[in-house]
This record gives C-alpha cells, structure tokens and sequence, in this order.
C-alpha cells in the first residue's frame, strides 16, 4: 500500500481555525435554524446542548485521537490503531463509514452552499429590492426548477473547494481559514448587533429559549443528535484526517472543547440573528430548509438597507460553507493519497469530481427527478440525507465510542490526557464515551426505526 507523507499543522491556532471552520458550517447556520423550528425552538435547543456536550463532545475527543494516533486518513489510521491495539484490521471499517459520509454529504453540500454563493449575487446586486413576500419566496422556485442554473453553481462552489484542498493543508486550508474565519466572526457579530437593534429581537430569544415540551418525541432527540453531529462534524471523518496532521504538543481534550463551544455558539447567534428577523416581518419559522432562502429574502426587501445585510448574510453564509466543505472534501482526498499513491492535486480532482457528479442526483431532485423516489418516498437528495443523519453518522459515532472507549489502553488514554492518576474529568470522559453516548445514541435510532 502506498502511503504519504503528512504535513502537520504549523501552529496550535491554525489547526483550532481549520477545526472550528470544519464544525461551522451550513450545520450552524442554515440547518440550526429551521430544525429547532420545527421541534419546538427552547425545547430542541435545551436538548440540543445536552447532546453537544454529553454525546458529541466526548466523541469528538475520542475521534481526534484516533486521527493523532493513527497519523493518516480516516481508514488508514483507524486500521493502524487497531492493529497496535491487537484488533483486526476490519475495525477500519469505521474510517470507511466515516469518509462515506463525508462524501455523500459533500455531494448536496456543495448544492445548498451554491445556492448561498447565487444569493450573496442576487441580494447585494439589488434584486430583491422592492419585491413583495410571494415574488421574494417565488425567486427560490425559480432556482429550484433550473437544472442547469444549480448545476452551474453547484459546479462553482466546487471547484473554489477543490482549489483550496488541493494546495494542501497548510497552504490551501489552514491559509484559507485564517482568512475566511476572522472575517465569518466580524460578520456573524455585525448581524447580530443588528437583529439586537432593528428586528424584534426579544420574540426570537423568547422563542430560542421558552420550550415548548408537547413538541419533544423521540424523534427531536434523534434530531438534536444528528444536528450536533453533522454541525460539530462528528463521524464525517475530518476530525480523524484532521487529527492526523496535529502536532504532539496539542491536547485534545482542551482543543475539543473550544470546537464544540464555538461551534454551539455560532449556531445560537445564529439563531439569534435569523429568529428576530424573522418575527420583525410577521414571517413564521417552521419552515423547513427554505426558511434561510425563501423567508429571509422577504425580510431584506422590506428594510432599509436590506441590500447590504442580506448580501453580508449570504457571505457569511457562503463563507461558513466553504470552511466546512475544504475539511469535508480532506478525508477523501487523504484516502486516494494514503491508498492509491495520488498527488494531493489528483487525489483532490478525483475525490471533487466524484462528489459534483453524485451531487447532481440532488440538483435534478428539485426539477429533472422531483417525481422519483429512492429510499421509501423519499427523493435522491432526501435519500442521502436520511442514509447519512439517521443511519451513517450515528452508528460511527457509537463504533468510535465503543473502539476508543473499550479497546484502547486506558493509561494510553491518560497520557492524551495528561493525567497520571484518578482524574474526576477523565473518569467523567470514560463513562460518557464507553456508557452513555453509545447506549443514548443507539436507543434513539432504534426507538425511531420502530416506531
């Protein structure tokens, strides 16, 4: 088997940008948004946070780990790790799992970021201005029934993605947050002076944090799982490729909590900014994965200024896009270098190209293919969504909460840890990881499969 030689990150601070950047992402601030109003809004977030800091959190410890250890890709590392644990090498199956996962998210990935990267265009060009609420809303239709139109910037948001990775980790990646982060932070931070100051922002902190428990099913703690995975990157396989280029001095368990906070931070505010808007133009907000593009843009047409603030929404989102789909494309790209002796450059335009192509299947999910269904009734990009929330990402994260949790040496696990005796944190870590997160994880997806 060829293998590569790995760069590492040149310092502590570009990796946590490069981490944070993976985790925020259209998780935060597309996704966040509409899930919690549709389950409820205080009563998702309230679970939400227990399941990022109980479930995700000590996952993610475990899953950078792994990548540190393993000092390769997600199914390189994870079959190096194991053989050094007395395993076989089928426990690689996790890698495998986790870089699938990445990859069938980055193919309708990259279509909502294209549609983010069209209406940073349209916004800031004035074309909503004036526009009353069903011609704004009408506008998303328009480019939902364009095959060639989400093709075009499906295909552009790729190739900037592809144009990034393929420079490598500390001159394509690790550049490009160091840039693309502090500007998503000023940007993020002006929205929500503004919503504090021109929206009606008390109905949307009343509705992110009053719950409403007759809404909470089994269901909403699946969702609050999977929302704080896919947002944090839990079982993508990036923060196993990412961890593999960390220096020894880095820890873990440090890193990994100013992640999962930033990360929950960013999709709060986020939520703080998208509510108050929201409820400023009497617009309601369940509703669904439209609400960032077909509520929104009813809402900048109708303020002064909304030229300007509708445009900075639609960077920031873009820019929270694009930091997330460079480290989703990464495990994919560090398999075809480990496995097949690629250049990071090929490995990068196979990987790339194979996602835009399977992306297309959600592209024509809108137009060409809205009648065809796949899984259930589900159509072509439902399908994969599903596959990955529901059934990919969850069972990964139980198999590297069991791996780490119970095969790893436990004083290995202390050394990462830095702690030679009985640390209350570490115990607290292990028992989270071996007991709770896996049997929490798996009782959701069960209850939900039955019914």
């Amino acid at each position: 088997m060829a293998t590569a030689t790995h760069e590492q990150w040149s310092s502590k601070t570009g990796f946590i940008l490069a981490a944070v950047g993976g985790a925020v992402g259209l998780g935060n601030i597309w996704k966040f948004p509409y899930v919690t109003g549709e389950n409820g809004g205080g009563a998702f977030v309230i679970i939400y946070l227990i399941a990022a800091l109980a479930v995700a959190l000590p996952i993610l410890i475990g899953e950078l780990y792994l990548g540190k250890r393993g000092q390769a890709g997600p199914v390189s590392g994870t079959r190096k790790v194991a053989l050094e644990e007395g395993m076989g090498a089928e426990v690689s199956v996790i890698g495998w799992l986790g870089m699938l996962a990445a990859f069938l998210v980055l193919t309708f990935y990259s279509m909502i970021a294209g549609w983010a990267l069209y209406y940073f265009f349209l916004t800031l060009g004035g074309t909503f201005n004036g526009m009353d609420a069903v011609t704004a809303a009408g506008q998303f239709d328009l480019l939902l029934d364009s095959a060639p139109n989400m093709t075009l910037w499906h295909t552009i948001f790729m190739v900037i993605t592809g144009l990034i990775v393929a420079r490598g980790i500390t001159g394509g990646i690790e550049k490009s947050v160091k840039i693309m982060m502090p500007a998503f932070f000023i940007m993020l931070l002006f929205m929500l002076v503004y919503a504090m100051i021109a929206a009606d922002f008390r109905a949307g902190w009343d509705y992110m944090f009053t719950p409403d428990w007759s809404k909470v099913s089994a269901q909403t703690f699946l969702a609050a799982i999977g929302q704080a995975f896919f947002s944090i990157g839990i079982s993508f396989g990036y923060m196993l490729a990412y961890g593999a280029y960390l220096p020894k001095d880095i820890s873990i368990p440090r890193t990994s909590v100013i992640i999962v906070f930033a990360d929950t931070a960013v999709a709060i505010v986020a939520g703080l900014v998208i509510f108050p808007i929201v409820f400023a133009n009497g617009l309601t907000p369940d509703q669904g994965p439209a609400l960032i593009f077909r509520v929104l843009p009813t809402a900048f047409a109708s303020m002064t200024g909304g030229q300007f603030i509708g445009g900075t929404f639609f960077l920031l989102l873009t820019f929270a896009a694009l930091s997330s789909s460079i480290a989703i494309l990464q495990p994919v790209v560090s398999y075809f270098e480990e496995s097949h002796g690629f250049s990071v450059k090929k490995a990068t335009v196979v990987g790339g190209a194979g996602a835009w192509f399977l992306g297309i299947g959600s592209v024509f999910s809108y137009n060409i293919w809205q009648d065809k269904t796949f899984l259930g009734d589900r159509n072509f990009m439902d399908s994969i969504v599903y596959l990955t929330d529901n059934i990919m990402m969850p069972l990964g994260g139980i198999l590297i909460a069991l791996f780490v949790g119970w095969t790893i040496r436990e004083h290995v696990l202390k050394e990462e840890w830095g702690v030679d005796g009985n640390s209350f944190l570490f115990k607290v870590w292990l028992w989270l990881l071996r007991i709770f997160a896996p049997i929490a994880v798996g009782y959701i997806m069960l209850s939900t499969f039955i019914g």
